[in-house]
């Protein structure tokens, strides 16, 4: 156990900034709420788990390296970065040029949840800003004697829960939201509008946001 978690005292202190990390809105938070607003309920559930598991495969690239890559080959990051902002781009065109429909759906279909959780998955995985911030705040909070590794893999798998906890607190109260704010045609045009340029403005804020810069 001391291999995968740290002392108390520092896994206490882990657990705190961690949660105060993860309920301090940012780019992820505001993906998913706008998803929650749009789709529902359950389509802000499935960006939370995409987006988590995205962040757990940066948790582990991080433990694993990848943010020394990151950190020597600008033109490493700068691939992976572009590619995330153009992926955000492409979603937010895509829901500008969606007809919206004659009535607010009652369930997404499984099929359009999986794509709600593919996209989640794909927006996280391309940010390489989170794997720079794991690789600075991990090793905080692990111990001197414990295998690097092991113990950043377990803290990660750790912080994604906390977040995944609090992001699914957000996307249930803006997916409660929603249906009240697309009953009517105009309404549900609006939204549309607010989604595909938020999503647009993400794209264009990760493509131009400090490149050293960890979120």
């Amino acid at each position: 156990m001391d291999q995968l978690l740290p002392p108390w005292p520092l896994l206490a202190a882990f657990i705190a900034a961690s949660l105060l990390l993860a309920v301090t809105p940012g780019p992820g938070v505001l993906y998913i709420v706008t998803r929650s607003l749009a789709q529902g309920r359950r389509a802000g559930l499935a960006s939370v788990a995409g987006i988590a598991l995205g962040n757990l495969g940066n948790a582990i690239g991080a433990a694993f390296g990848l943010a020394a890559l990151f950190a020597v080959s600008s033109a490493a990051f700068t691939l992976v970065k572009y590619a995330g902002a153009a992926y955000l781009v492409y979603l937010g065109i895509k829901v500008l040029r969606t007809r919206p429909a004659p009535r607010p759906s009652v369930s997404p279909q499984a099929g359009a949840l999986q794509r709600v959780f593919r996209d989640g998955l794909v927006v996280a995985l391309l940010n390489p800003k989170t794997t720079l911030f794991f690789a600075a705040f991990l090793p905080q909070f692990m111990s001197i004697d414990a295998t690097p590794i092991v113990q950043g893999v377990t803290l990660g798998m750790l912080f994604v829960a906390i977040a995944a906890i609090t992001d699914s607190i957000y996307a249930i109260a803006a997916g409660s939201i929603g249906p009240r704010l697309t009953r009517t045609a105009p309404l549900r045009s609006l939204g549309r509008y607010v989604s595909g340029t938020t999503f647009i403005g993400l794209g264009v804020f990760a493509a131009l946001a400090d490149v050293r810069r960890p979120e």
